[in-house]
């Protein structure tokens, strides 16, 4: 176990009891050396059968726990900043869930943070970037055989949205991967944000400004349409289709088993994020352990964190408001 990397999770809900199972079952070299969660019965049950792991409500704790030398961060988002600076205060490696920080003010002091250690410490975890058709949409695009990438349209739509979910969740919580995901496709940053208004869904809670459809502008020209629905009702779906200048390319619609009999054809609908992205979810955390093996730290950063944010606001704005509403990106921090 000493050749092992000890990592302490922080937050064993849904997400943080997922990536207990995947540090214990699939990826290799690591380990779980700690975990936090305020609900101690359900830490204790997300380790169990588990050797060698302390269980802590304090994430404070978990971070000096014995063992520790890095720090998967799976808790609520509003927790994350605290968190992050504890992990830096103390030079240990981390992997954040997204939304890095769910406000921009709070990311920013983040990434200046980190940029006084003069260092990287954190990568964010926008694990589409390790999905296998993103990273194939990605390289094409890259090629530029398509030409100029001129829209893209992104869906994103979950069965039902959990409680006490906000009509601003959907844009700084389930549209935070798309945000992430159009930067990083189109290598460039979005500009403005207008977030549009449909009828709302009859299955969507009281309250809910549910679907959403946001238009994201970019610095070069490009436009992004995301169509955020989470409480579809039939299943989890992403889709994302790049308009270029010589074509286009889709990527999304056979994520899945078709399964033909009785003269008939039906399709599986994932049900959860979980599923669709578990390979994404079990390369990004491999590629993350690998790398902090080595001493080093890849992936998104903390600068993509911030932009995430900082666009999300601009989107919740928007909503608010009902006008377009433009991205004021700081400058970007530098290290000392």
């Amino acid at each position: 176990m000493g050749d092992l990397l000890g990592v302490a999770v922080l937050g064993a809900g849904h997400m943080g009891a997922d990536h207990i199972r995947r540090l214990d079952q699939v990826v290799s070299g690591a380990r779980v050396a700690a975990v936090a969660d305020p609900d101690l019965e359900r830490a204790r049950e997300a380790v169990a059968g588990m050797t060698g792991v302390s269980v802590h409500a304090d994430p404070s704790a978990a971070l000096d726990a014995p063992g520790v030398r890095a720090v998967l961060i799976a808790s609520p988002g509003p927790a994350h900043e605290e968190a992050l600076l504890g992990c830096f205060a103390r030079g240990l490696p981390v992997l954040c869930e997204k939304p890095m920080v769910p406000d921009s003010a709070g990311a920013l002091c983040v990434a200046e943070a980190e940029a006084r250690l003069g260092r990287r410490l954190a990568q964010i975890g926008f694990m589409r970037r390790y999905d296998t058709e993103y990273r194939r949409l990605k390289t094409l695009l890259d090629g530029g055989s398509l030409g100029r990438p001129l829209m893209l349209h992104c869906v994103h739509r979950n069965v039902s949205s959990p409680a006490g979910f906000t009509s601003a969740m959907l844009i700084n919580s389930s549209a935070s991967h798309e945000i992430d995901a159009a930067r990083w496709l189109l290598a460039q940053e979005v500009t403005a944000v207008t977030a549009l208004r449909p009828a709302s869904s009859p299955g969507a809670p009281e309250g809910l400004i549910d679907p959403q459809l946001l238009l994201f502008e970019t610095e070069r020209g490009a436009l992004v349409d995301v169509e955020v629905f989470v409480n579809s009702g039939f299943g989890y779906q992403v889709r994302c289709e790049a308009v270029c200048e010589a074509g286009s390319a889709r990527i999304g619609d056979e994520h899945t088993m078709v399964v033909t009999s009785r003269g008939g054809a039906t399709q599986e609908v994932a049900q959860d994020y979980l599923v669709r992205f578990a390979d994404a979810y079990d390369r990004q955390v491999q590629a993350w352990v690998d790398a902090t093996r080595r001493g080093r730290v890849a992936g998104p950063g903390v600068w993509d964190g911030y932009a995430a944010s900082a666009v999300a606001e601009a989107g919740v704005r928007s909503l608010e408001t009902g006008r377009r509403v433009a991205v004021d990106l700081a400058p970007r921090p530098t290290r000392p």
